[in-house]
């Protein structure tokens, strides 16, 4: 069916027509083809800030202060200025123009970090139900830090970690949690998912996954911690079995005063974890039913379990999402994977666990077919967006968008070693938590652009002098608009390694580019909008 570009035809078109069934949105949507950030203002007199993200509903801009102190919330808002001529659009814009507080509006600033703490400016997680906002706050990292009381070794510490539950409406600081010597990976929120009202940390020194609940009223109440314990009254039923069970180290007492002690006492191995033995037990059931000749099925389990029982005895948990409410995806792999930057070399396995049944549902390794195909035909399950998140809803993936499964499909057919391509695309479960822009810029049904210098991902992207091109999807050959980091004329020192990022509006046609070097230079900051 033919549609009009112009966008009078369209709102009639919308006036005389009904769109299909559960397509009203993706219609509604087409709207961006003709309203898109078509205009920039180059190096922004801004203030000194970090930017973090715009919250989901795109009610609030998210920065923090230079000095990771402070929290400093801006309203979006739009620019403003009156034109006595004809033809306004010909005209340049006011000076006041150049200014960031043109475009935002500060609600408010409040002091987050204290005693040594710094604010993590990668952290930022946003429940739209509430409006509340989640931020962490962290001393430095202990590289060397001694194995007690239960620790992984070769897992760095932290002395102090705290998530500060805050209001966005006022800034009103509701609720706190903290944890001691302890390690969250808090980079880009990985070791934190948050789904609906539930959180789930990871704590990565303990092997511990806590699930808390975040409270209309504004509290952070514990639900329930996994790992070393699955259910509420195990570690209850275990200290009460314990003090049932005779003591030796009384009988080993007497044993020494009469000099019949003759072997040198070492400590009994712990117990392996509630979790670690739900594993352990559900690889041994899988390969047990694999055959039914006993011989063969103990040359199996020799092969199979017992060979590597102490490698998946070794495994710790690196990373945990929701799927909904009952189940999470949780990847395990080795302690040092757990703390690189790269974790492509290392072994990976992912497993999906009930926290109602206590009960391992699957178990794949990270090159396994099967969970390459449950990736790619049902990405958006992965994503786990949250039911009182519309926006969220809307993000182009594979699984719904025919251009991002083509463009999946050619690199896959591109690859040189499918394994390899395999793990390259499992390498990203579990899915950081709200990692990716819901703006309609990035939807693959409408543009086209180069995901290598720009995607909905929150990543820094290495930077370019060119601009950044958006095509028409319906029309291959029509530029919509192009957004541009850093000077109008291009850097002048082209040895210098420059990064951007860019913070997307959701709703308005509006975006945020920063471009920086690593060399603490003032940053270049661009605002791109439609005139």
């Amino acid at each position: 069916m033919f549609r009009s570009n112009n966008v009078a035809a369209r709102i009639f078109e919308r006036q005389i027509s009904s769109p299909a069934p559960g397509t009203s949105v993706h219609c509604a949507r087409r709207f961006y083809e003709n309203i898109v950030p078509s205009h920039t203002i180059f190096d922004m007199e801004c203030p000194d800030i970090l930017f973090r993200k715009f919250s989901d509903d795109g009610q609030y801009l998210i920065t923090f202060s230079r000095n990771h102190q402070d929290l400093i919330v801006y309203r979006p808002t739009w620019l403003s200025f009156s034109c006595r001529e004809q033809d306004c659009h010909d005209h340049e814009l006011p000076s006041k123009a150049n200014k960031f507080e043109s475009f935002f509006t500060q609600l408010y600033t409040v002091t987050l970090a204290s005693s040594g703490e710094l604010i993590c400016k990668d952290f930022f997680l946003y429940t739209e139900k509430n409006q509340f906002g989640i931020f962490a706050t962290s001393t430095a990292q202990i590289h060397d830090a001694p194995a007690v009381g239960g620790a992984i070794q070769g897992i760095p510490s932290i002395e102090k970690i705290t998530f500060h539950l805050v209001r966005l409406e006022d800034g009103v600081i509701l609720d706190e949690r903290v944890f001691c010597n302890d390690y969250i990976n808090l980079a880009h929120s990985m070791g934190v998912f948050l789904y609906d009202d539930l959180m789930a940390i990871v704590s990565l020194r303990y092997q511990r996954i806590h699930i808390l609940q975040i409270r209309d009223s504004g509290n952070l109440v514990d639900v329930r911690s996994i790992g070393e314990y699955c259910r509420e009254d195990d570690e209850l039923f275990l200290n009460s079995s314990a003090q049932c069970t005779p003591n030796p180290d009384r009988n080993r007492t007497h044993n020494i005063e009469n000099g019949l002690d003759h072997n040198q006492h070492t400590p009994e191995a712990p117990f392996l974890g509630g979790l670690k033995q739900r594993l352990l037990s559900f690889i041994f059931r899988g390969i047990w039913n694999e055959e039914d000749d006993p011989t063969v099925r103990m040359q199996c389990l020799k092969k199979k379990f017992y060979f590597h029982f102490q490698d998946y005895a070794d495994l710790v948990i690196w990373k945990v999402q929701f799927l909904d409410r009952h189940h999470l995806l949780i990847k395990f792999g080795s302690v040092d994977g757990g703390v690189a930057r790269n974790t492509d070399n290392h072994p990976a396995f992912f497993a999906v666990y009930n926290m109602e049944t206590t009960e391992i549902i699957s178990f794949y390794q990270n090159s396994a077919d099967e969970l390459y195909t449950l990736f790619e035909l049902f990405c958006d399950h992965f994503h786990s967006s949250s039911k009182n998140s519309f926006y969220m809803n809307f993000l182009s993936t594979h699984s719904n968008n025919i251009h991002a499964l083509e463009q999946l499909r050619c690199n896959k057919n591109k690859a040189s070693s499918l394994p390899q391509f395999v793990k390259k695309m499992l390498a990203t479960l579990p899915i950081n938590c709200q990692s990716q822009s819901p703006s309609p810029y990035f939807d693959h049904s409408l543009f086209r652009y180069d995901e290598k210098l720009i995607s909905s991902t929150d990543r820094h992207r290495q930077s370019t002098d060119h601009p950044i091109k958006f095509i028409s999807r319906r029309q291959p050959n029509i530029l919509k608009f192009k957004i541009k980091p850093g000077p109008e004329s291009g850097s002048a020192d082209t040895r210098t390694k420059k990064i951007s990022s860019f913070l997307f509006h959701p709703i308005l046609p509006l975006a945020i580019s920063v471009q920086q070097t690593l060399f603490l230079q003032p940053a270049v900051v661009n605002i791109h909008f439609r005139r």
